[in-house]
């Protein structure tokens, strides 16, 4: 046998490395990397007409070059073009540049003018030989990253450009009659993708620089259609691509689990409850997958929404599961559908079943054999419920709790958990998320295009608006005294600290310090003693059980905790929460932790607790989350607020592993040219399917698969 061969792949270079982590793969990837800025190399100037701060092009002549010591080693250039000197400094240099750099030299250099005492001054800029021709476009000035230079980026960019021209990669998909009006020239003509890519990697002189920079040329708008019409195609086709498949026709019964479980609860369903309810029973009964994002703000009462779906599903033989991200959260679910569905299910012979990571093995066994022989008609549990060995009888239908916190891939395994069964063919479980986050409409239409969004916009009766303030570090001790107050009134109170993944282990550190401290300061002698509590992510699953059950049960007076409480906690005379660093905080993890309180009938505040840190202020950034939670405390303005602040791929968290974010258009200026992507989606893929299989391959290569889920 022959010697193998050895591999003859040359290994990557430093820049080819540094192109494939910025994803910069296919000549199309290369086409669609855009400045970041310009540049203008395209003329000389006077180094009398510039001012402080221009960044300036000058051809002139060396008339010192010295190394000076003090304050540090650096190389001082004085050049003069004839209007003026100026002063070059390099602290870095070599003995070539030393050389380029030789008194009698004429160069052209371009760096920012800095004007002072001493005259005018350049930095590091960059230069080389005079004369030569000017170039005819502006400079782009990439996004890059370590071991990649401008100079290299801009050859790649550019054979990008070509290669991908050279192979058809523009051809156009968008029909002429439905370009959008803002990606047209003033002449009424419509640029096309090649020549808007071409214009704004080389823009000329003459164009306004506001222009390229708010992204409003046409040649930028013609970007952004494209973009925003690949998004909606593509959320159209799963749509469509699911609407073909099959799950389950689920009819509501006379008499049935449905009725039996609206009958004993406690209180009566809110309007928006009930059209909510409806919208979701409507969908079940339809042999095609529900789709539906469930919103509705902290408290506006979306298990109840969930059980009453889950009971049509049980009603008719089958099984239903509920995963939610934390076992706190999921171990409350739980609680309250047993209380509700349990007393229902028993004369049926049928369950709840309970999953976790941190089950015991002989439990975990019990509830792996109710599952697989259907007993178990409702699973509720965490991410333990998606895992290979949970095999269900038959599941119709899959709720997830708080859906932004799974990623695409989790959703996707639990809608892979319906089996085929009794020879029939494989069917779909109908999916049914939830999420205390409302979404923003601009962000609905774009990242949900493909699902159906139902709104719980109204509370329960009875739940008292929430105070918001916020104070200083400084004013803890007063802070303290309120509490006191608080505890003598027979309420309870959360103190919640941050918990920062990248220093775990110090903000553990405060947290368990933060629990001491009011140890000490709420339990002095003569006064009655007070139980404080500490809840972190770290303690074993059943500390955290005892702690809560202390907790709710009234025993324990305060509870500090980090954010493991975010969601779903439910303690009705907890009336004050104090949220310690709030400026480390994102908004609407700010918002859900607020809506732990004020679900009693006592008045309730949320207070806010900031430090200003080492430089004395909070960032522009914090301070405009603080100030949107003190001046709102309304879900939807809140996340309107959050996705100005963070922008769609932050507001989204997970939602998006492997599907495309938007790098070009802005959901909160280019409404209109969503309308347009929305309204030709349906149109292109009913009359032009070919260009819009083009289109979608063009922008988004093999990541469409992810927006199955």
């Amino acid at each position: 046998m022959p010697p193998a061969e050895k591999a003859t792949t040359k290994p990557l270079s430093a820049p080819q490395k540094a192109l494939r982590k910025l994803g910069l793969d296919r000549d199309i990837d290369l086409a669609l990397h855009l400045p970041l800025r310009y540049e203008d190399e395209t003329r000389i100037v006077r180094l009398a007409d510039t001012r402080e701060g221009d960044m300036a092009q000058i051809e002139a002549t060396v008339v010192s070059c010295d190394i000076a010591y003090k304050p540090r080693r650096q190389l001082l250039v004085v050049v003069d073009d004839g209007s003026d000197t100026c002063t070059l400094r390099f602290f870095s240099f070599y003995p070539s540049q030393q050389k380029a750099l030789a008194v009698g030299n004429r160069l052209r250099l371009r760096g920012e003018v800095k004007g002072g005492f001493m005259g005018r001054t350049m930095m590091h800029p960059g230069f080389s030989m005079a004369g030569g021709e000017l170039p005819n476009a502006l400079t782009p000035v990439y996004p890059t990253s370590a071991g990649l230079p401008q100079v290299y980026l801009r050859k790649a960019v550019h054979s990008g450009l070509v290669h991908a021209a050279r192979h058809g990669a523009f051809v156009e998909t968008i029909p002429p009659e439905h370009m959008p009006r803002s990606a047209m020239s003033a002449g009424a003509k419509a640029w096309s993708l090649e020549q808007a890519l071409h214009f704004l990697h080389h823009p000329t002189p003459d164009v306004s620089l506001a222009q390229l920079e708010d992204r409003t040329h046409p040649a930028w708008q013609r970007l952004k259609a494209e973009e925003l019409l690949a998004q909606q195609l593509s959320q159209l086709q799963s749509k469509r691509a699911r609407d073909e498949l099959r799950a389950p026709a689920l009819a509501l019964k006379k008499g049935g689990l449905h009725e039996q479980l609206l009958g004993v609860l406690p209180f009566g369903l809110t309007g928006a409850q009930r059209r909510v309810g409806e919208e979701i029973a409507q969908d079940l009964m339809r042999q095609v997958p529900m789709h539906r994002l469930l919103q509705g703000d902290v408290g506006s009462g979306k298990t109840v929404v969930a059980a009453l779906a889950a009971a049509v599903a049980m009603d008719g033989g089958w099984q239903c599961a509920l995963m939610a991200p934390t076992e706190i959260l999921a171990e409350q679910h739980f609680r309250k559908l047993i209380g509700w569905l349990e007393p229902l299910l028993t004369p049926l012979g049928k369950r709840v079943a309970w999953l976790t990571g941190s089950q015991k093995k002989k439990e975990r066994t019990e509830m792996l054999g109710l599952i697989a022989s259907g007993e178990a008609a409702l699973v509720v549990g965490t991410h333990a419920v998606i895992q290979e060995q949970v095999v269900f009888k038959n599941l119709a239908l899959a709720i997830i709790d708080e859906q932004h916190r799974f990623g695409v891939a989790q959703r996707l395994a639990l809608r892979e958990k319906m089996l085929t069964h009794d020879g029939m063919p494989q069917q779909e479980p109908h999916m049914l998320m939830m999420s205390a986050t409302p979404i923003p409409r601009t962000l609905a239409m774009s990242y949900y295009a493909d699902l159906d969004v139902s709104t719980l916009d109204e509370l329960p009766p009875g739940r008292t608006p929430v105070v918001t303030k916020l104070v200083s570090e400084s004013r803890r001790d007063e802070l303290i005294e309120r509490i006191r107050h608080q505890l003598d009134e027979g309420r309870q109170v959360y103190w919640v600290c941050p918990l920062i993944e990248e220093s775990e282990a110090l903000d553990l550190t405060n947290a368990t310090e933060t629990h001491a401290l009011l140890m000490d300061a709420l339990n002095y002698p003569g006064t009655k003693p007070v139980l404080v509590g500490l809840l972190h992510s770290r303690m074993p699953p059943a500390d955290k059980k005892a702690v809560m059950a202390q907790f709710e049960s009234g025993a324990m007076g305060v509870l500090v905790s980090t954010t493991v409480i975010e969601v779903g906690v439910d303690v009705p005379n907890a009336s004050l929460m104090v949220i310690e660093h709030a400026e480390r905080f994102g908004l609407s993890q700010l918002h859900q932790l607020r809506g732990r309180v004020g679900r009693g009938a006592a008045a309730s505040a949320c207070v806010l607790m900031y430090a200003t840190g080492e430089s004395g202020r909070v960032s522009e950034t914090a301070r405009e989350r603080l100030r949107a939670m003190v001046e709102t405390s309304d879900g939807f303005e809140i996340a309107r607020r959050d996705l100005e602040i963070r922008g769609p791929g932050e507001f989204l968290g997970a939602r998006q592993s492997g599907a495309a974010l938007l790098r070009f258009a802005d959901l909160a200026e280019d409404g209109e040219l969503l309308q347009w992507a929305r309204e030709l989606a349906p149109l292109m893929l009913d009359m032009y399917p070919e260009l819009a299989a083009r289109h979608v391959s063009r922008w988004l290569g093999g990541k469409s698969d992810f927006l199955k889920a």
